[in-house]
């Protein structure tokens, strides 16, 4: 039964991001007036249909994606119809275009802001305790000390510094403090690095603990902003280091792994609220800021497009701009199968 409400629970959560998305582009599209052929939530067969005065309004049966039908790409149709997408003004079609990504992005920090509220407590950047260890002693944090910066990068919270300090590959790092209203910089702060030797997973032991924030309606908006903040660098890093080659495809996750890694979770604590916003956060984040990205298919991609009308105000032929995509959209769905592919094997395996 667990098991169950695991996956229905990871259901629910994709079909909520997914349609907030597509409502993003719906809604913008209607405020500006272009229309909308079709709002489906879901691929395949439709199980349900509703015939809007505009728009057919459906349900799919295979929860995994969604859409919102413009046309863009339908030439015939932008001939006969006044509020077709290719007929407005280009910044019109911007906002519809990154409306998507944007309701994404608002989603998320409200998943933040939950996630704050429920849990009460926020770590903080700033030093509570020094643990009296050898590492931790001559690594020069004293009990006060606001760490402002590591290895370049602000800090927010507890979760920005373990998550810098946990993706450091050599455990020295550059820290800047503030200590006494005083700026302190520490060229090479060094954590000593614990590997399991069962997982092979290698984890720094950080010798000092932070101060936790009560929250209350003064600072919600600020750390809901910091937990947002850390959540997206961490994808937009992540993102980073796969395009360098630190991670390969093995280190990607798909909607299986993920229905498998919240159903495995909930089997061993239950179905925790603090777990499941977190993860439905860092889901709505991601799906946020990978659609700007500009690559073939995505709302950054046809974003490109336009920007490179509004620069020479003549729009790209909508054949070459349609094969773009059209090739883009094929090696995403290929690219999916793979994916999809490795997460039932790391399943079954």
């Amino acid at each position: 039964m667990t098991t169950v409400i695991s996956i229905i629970v990871a259901i629910v959560i994709f079909c909520m991001i997914i349609t907030i998305h597509e409502f993003g582009h719906y809604l913008s599209a209607r405020l500006c007036k272009i229309t909308v052929r079709e709002f489906a939530i879901g691929m395949g067969p439709a199980i349900f249909k509703h015939q809007g005065k505009n728009t057919l309004f459906a349900i799919r049966v295979f929860p995994i994606g969604g859409y919102c039908d413009m046309s863009e790409d339908n030439t015939d149709e932008a001939g006969t119809d006044t509020n077709h997408f290719r007929n407005k003004p280009v910044w019109m079609r911007m906002i519809t275009i990154v409306a998507g990504a944007a309701m994404n992005l608002v989603l998320g920090f409200i998943f933040c802001m939950i996630y704050v509220i429920v849990i009460g407590v926020v770590g903080t950047n700033v030093v509570s305790s020094v643990a009296d260890t050898p590492a931790a002693v001559n690594s020069g944090l004293q009990v006060g000390d606001e760490i402002l910066s590591i290895n370049g990068r602000h800090m927010y919270s507890s979760k920005d510094i373990s998550y810098i300090l946990s993706t450091d590959e050599d455990g020295v790092v550059k820290m800047v403090l503030r200590r006494d209203s005083e700026k302190i910089t520490l060229p090479a702060v060094a954590f000593p690095i614990v590997v399991n030797s069962e997982t092979g997973r290698r984890t720094l032991e950080y010798g000092f603990k932070v101060v936790g924030e009560r929250v209350n309606i003064t600072n919600i908006a600020k750390l809901s902003g910091g937990q947002f903040v850390y959540m997206s660098r961490a994808v937009i890093l992540s993102l980073a280091d796969l395009i360098r080659g630190k991670y390969g495809l093995n280190d990607l996750s798909g909607p299986v792994e993920i229905v498998a890694v919240i159903s495995g979770t909930t089997k061993e604590i239950g179905v925790n609220p603090r777990f499941l916003l977190q993860v439905a956060a860092l889901i709505t984040i991601n799906v946020g800021l990978f659609n700007l990205l500009p690559l073939p298919a995505l709302d950054g991609g046809r974003f490109i497009f336009l920007v490179v009308e509004a620069i020479s105000r003549k729009p790209v032929k909508p054949e070459v701009e349609g094969t773009f995509h059209f090739v883009g959209f094929a090696l995403l769905m290929v690219l999916m199968v793979v994916i999809t592919v490795l997460d039932v094997r790391d399943i079954f395996v």
